[in-house]
């Protein structure tokens, strides 16, 4: 019996790299999983065979996660297609990388749509139907709590909202049962921060452990904290990063 059998859990962005080894992790400890994608509905339709195959149930969703009705449609297509939400993952993201005065005002507002308000928005719609025991993870970055260089400014501020949001939401959802948490990522070896990409030596030289870290390092912390044995812990970041910010 897996840790999350009869659990619907929706993973925005789970097309690719984290994403996608979160959906596959929830989909083998039991939970019914819907992945949201943008513009990757091939690779959206991978995961969801890949989980299929094995003996799970998902479905992918359209959902660009700049559109505040896309991401609710996105809530409603898991609810009426499962008959409810356990889980919401909060986890669809972009990068833009620049130094303050090469980022502009448009910059901003896509990387705070889909990093801050798209959780906003997918919390709104999701917690009429999280009961006791919901779940709500967000993905955030260790650069919310330390920045390691130049050129993340921007990605760290909109990180650094999914924090407030998440205690504050411990805060108004606790005496309903639902916890609330942030799992911030490292350097994790994916298509948009390979292993062996030509900045690759300088990013494992921060780290304690000499390497990067696997998505399925930060989709077991997920897992874990999406269980029964994440049900005390609420309000808070939890890092995953190889001891980079430590």
């Amino acid at each position: 019996m897996g840790s999350l059998n009869d659990k619907t859990a929706l993973v925005t962005g789970g097309s690719r790299g984290i994403g996608a080894a979160i959906a596959t992790r929830l989909a083998a400890e039991g939970a019914r999983v819907a992945l949201t994608y943008n513009s990757s509905p091939g690779k959206a339709n991978a995961v969801v065979d890949r989980i299929v195959a094995d003996g799970g149930t998902a479905i992918a969703v359209p959902a660009a996660m700049e559109d505040p009705q896309q991401v609710e449609a996105a809530v409603t297509t898991t609810v009426e297609t499962f008959g409810g939400v356990d889980i919401l993952v909060n986890n669809a993201g972009i990068f833009r990388y620049g130094l303050i005065d090469e980022l502009t005002i448009a910059d901003y507002e896509r990387t705070m749509a889909v990093h801050a308000r798209a959780a906003f928005a997918a919390v709104l719609a999701a917690v009429p139907h999280l009961g006791q025991g919901g779940r709500i993870i967000s993905i955030g970055s260790n650069f919310a709590d330390r920045a390691l260089g130049q050129g993340i400014s921007l990605y760290a501020m909109s990180k650094s909202a999914l924090v407030g949001f998440t205690k504050g939401l411990a805060r108004d959802l606790g005496p309903r049962g639902i916890t609330a948490v942030v799992v911030h990522p490292g350097s994790t070896d994916t298509d948009m921060n390979p292993a062996d990409s030509a900045g690759a030596e300088d990013q494992r030289a921060l780290t304690a452990l000499g390497h990067y870290a696997t998505t399925d390092d930060i989709a077991a912390t997920v897992a874990h904290l999406a269980g029964p044995a994440g049900a005390y812990i609420t309000g808070t970041t939890i890092t995953v990063d190889g001891g980079v910010n430590a």
